[in-house]
């Protein structure tokens, strides 16, 4: 169902509201903590006082003046963060009170609110099975907003299936300089082992997976027609078989394992969070961690 401008409208303020709320209260300090003196830059030099590491000192410098003279850098505090945004059919799909998309939402939400809060730049890259959208980083409320209308409206065109391979590729090619970025997904992808290798070589990645109960766990309600999102085919299947359930909940375990596999070895972030959890204590977890 297409939503009214008015509809649009009050949802944007409404999520605005409520994340920009946790962001200035809860995750301000500890984003910055966690991403803080990602980089240092050169500032100036300055003749070299007892207690000064001596590998600061400026040799060339030195030997101008015939004095010790050391480098002095400062914290590179302007970052720009990238928002990796899964829209495929699949992350319509919820059992309880929202679906994975209103979770993917708030919590993009929140990041975009707590960067902008910190002065940083923020961009978004939308995806399904290839690139739907890219909004380059920029700071302002008046862009936090276009992104979150972005995040409640934006579907994909054609696409439904997930390929999480094209939306890391298109950072690698797009984004030159070092970024921090966040995949919010609910990673029902094919690999994207090389696509995540070559960008974590160069960027701070985090995945986020989202996921809803029923992706693991099939109700035992007998037989009932279900509809794949992803490729729009419709099947009747009977739940009250155990065989089935165990094998539709060992389809999410080797996806949710290789999640895990694929950012561990490429020294990537990362963490999971359920559809009915408290998304709020994940990532203040996550940002103490750091």
């Amino acid at each position: 169902m297409e939503l009214t401008t008015s509809e649009i409208l009050k949802r944007v303020r409404r999520i605005e509201i409520k994340t920009k709320g946790l962001s200035n209260h809860i995750f301000a300090g500890e984003y910055h903590s966690a991403f803080k003196g990602r980089g240092m830059s050169f500032s100036e030099v300055r003749e070299y006082t007892p207690g000064d590491d001596v590998k600061a000192i400026d040799w060339n410098v030195t030997a101008r003046f015939s004095h010790p003279y050391v480098k002095v850098f400062e914290e590179e505090r302007e970052l720009t963060v990238m928002l990796l945004v899964d829209i495929s059919r699949s992350s319509l799909f919820g059992i309880h009170q929202r679906s994975k998309q209103e979770l993917i939402t708030e919590i993009s939400a929140v990041i975009a609110f707590s960067a902008t809060t910190n002065n940083d730049k923020i961009g978004v890259i939308f995806f399904a099975d290839k690139v739907e959208k890219f909004i380059p980083p920029k700071k302002g409320k008046s862009h936090i907003l276009r992104i979150i209308r972005e995040l409640i409206t934006l579907e994909p065109a054609n696409s439904r299936e997930t390929n999480v391979q094209a939306a890391l590729e298109y950072l690698n090619n797009v984004v030159k300089k070092k970024t921090i970025a966040f995949v919010l997904s609910d990673f029902i992808s094919k690999s994207y082992d090389k696509g995540l290798q070559h960008a974590a070589r160069k960027h701070d990645i985090i995945g986020i997976q989202v996921y809803d109960k029923g992706d693991r766990e099939l109700p035992q309600a007998g037989l009932i027609q279900v509809m794949d999102a992803e490729n729009n085919t419709t099947n009747w299947i009977d739940t009250d078989n155990k065989e089935l359930r165990v094998q539709y909940q060992k389809v999410f375990d080797n996806q949710h394992q290789y999640f895990v596999q694929t950012f561990r070895k490429n020294n990537a972030a990362l963490f999971s969070v359920r559809t009915d959890e408290d998304y709020i204590k994940k990532l203040q977890a996550f940002f103490k961690a750091r």
